[in-house]
């Protein structure tokens, strides 16, 4: 009796927790009242709860926080020395005789640049200079926010700051040549719908109107050396062909950026940049990093709760990849508003509860899951950057929505499949 009751309080919280995300509640919030909900409803030892729950989770997360300060940092060296800056002033030029052709350059570029960039400063510092240049060349306003999501989106499946991030609910999953694998054939996968979206608004993107966006402040224009455009995938490279960590692969990437922008020709000026930059990224994820010491707290919590119920979820649970691979394509949209399938809402109980039960290869897991999240990255208005990028471009959010949620539902649908034949 005490188990059915036990496991009643934790659907019902369950429940409740899923329409909180899927209404916009703040996750940090959330997470730590699930987290002490649990807790309580799993009947945890206190002392068990203080150490095992509250305290050694925050600590064991250490090496992931400072995978996501160093990749925000990065993102943000990339903008204020000028790199980003002058990749996509060069990108411009193309768009005044094939605005078509120019869009797809800007999709790359974006890409290109969150490989290895982070954090919503580093999107809103690209969005700004990137903007203005497709309305200019008369990139209509839905078109340009969806290619500057969906870009994004498609590059965090080897941006190793992300995904270090969803690694905490998979712990047997390793940043390797395994999952490399897939996260770059993921990436290429959406980078092709990308460019079909692109293709298939071609029409609308040579009659659009150009719009030119006043710049409210004057900024000074920075040229950089061509090589440096190389800089947005040395992290990556290195991470890959080298066998470097991801800290050391970004902080020599920072380094490099600062000596070939001339940012090193004084000791005076380049702490004074070392300094701005760095302030600036960590305020950019300042809130993000507390959201996921909780989300932490959480899982821990969330492991012990229902460590009783595995026979339960086991009985429920298809024990097919290919069925479980089929449900999730049809229901991928319910990653939208943080809902059971994106990891950074309620999907967080949603992994928890699948990886619990033991019945399948984590790496599967990890794909079945992170592909829905990625769709929400790419094209659900609650992503930080997404919002932005409405928000900015003046564009309604059922506008949004509608243009980028059917190319995002195809992309996750080739994901998927890319993830159950590689995963």
């Amino acid at each position: 009796m005490g188990s059915i009751i036990t496991g009643l309080l934790l659907a019902l919280t369950f429940i409740i927790f899923v329409v909180y995300a899927m209404k916009g509640g703040n996750l940090t919030v959330g997470f730590f009242v699930m987290a002490v909900l649990w807790t309580i409803i799993g009947l945890v030892p206190f002392n068990v709860a203080v150490k095992e729950i509250f305290t050694e989770p925050v600590l064991n997360y250490g090496k992931t926080a400072s995978y996501i300060i160093f990749g925000s940092w990065f993102g943000r060296v990339l903008v204020d020395t000028g790199i980003a800056g002058s990749i996509s002033r060069r990108t411009e030029k193309v768009g005044k005789k094939s605005p078509v052709l120019a869009t797809v350059l800007i999709a790359l570029v974006i890409a290109l640049i969150f490989t290895s960039s982070y954090g919503v400063g580093s999107a809103i510092a690209v969005g700004v200079i990137l903007f203005p240049i497709m309305f200019s060349i008369g990139v209509p306003k839905n078109i340009a926010v969806s290619v500057f999501t969906l870009s994004i989106g498609a590059a965090m499946y080897v941006n190793n700051v992300l995904f270090v991030q969803f690694q905490v609910f998979f712990p047997k999953v390793a940043w390797g040549a395994h999952y490399q694998r897939f996260g770059f054939v993921a990436m290429a996968v959406q980078m092709v719908i990308v460019i079909l979206f692109i293709l298939f608004n071609a029409k609308k993107i040579r009659n659009g109107k150009p719009f030119i966006v006043e710049s409210e402040t004057v900024e000074e224009v920075r040229e950089v050396a061509v090589w440096t455009y190389i800089l947005p995938v040395l992290p990556v490279a290195l991470s890959i062909f080298a066998k470097w960590d991801a800290v050391p692969a970004l902080l020599i990437s920072i380094i490099i950026a600062f000596l070939a922008t001339g940012n090193m020709k004084t000791y005076k000026g380049f702490v004074n940049m070392m300094n701005e930059t760095a302030k600036h990224a960590i305020s950019d994820i300042a809130g993000l990093l507390i959201m996921l010491f909780v989300l932490t707290m959480f899982q821990s919590a969330a492991v012990h709760a229902m460590s009783g119920f595995t026979s339960v979820f086991q009985s429920i649970i298809p024990d097919s990849k290919l069925v479980l691979v089929i449900i999730i394509l049809i229901i991928a949209p319910l990653a939208y508003f943080r809902g059971p399938l994106m990891l950074y809402g309620a999907g967080a109980a949603t992994a928890a509860i699948l990886v619990g039960t033991g019945m399948f290869n984590q790496y599967f897991l990890y794909g079945l899951l992170v592909v829905p999240s990625m769709m929400g990255v790419s094209a659900d208005i609650t992503q930080s950057w997404n919002l932005w990028a409405v928000q900015y471009s003046e564009l309604d959010t059922k506008t949004f929505l509608l243009t980028g949620l059917p190319w995002a539902w195809v992309a996750t649908a080739f994901n998927l499949v890319a993830a159950y034949i590689l995963l």
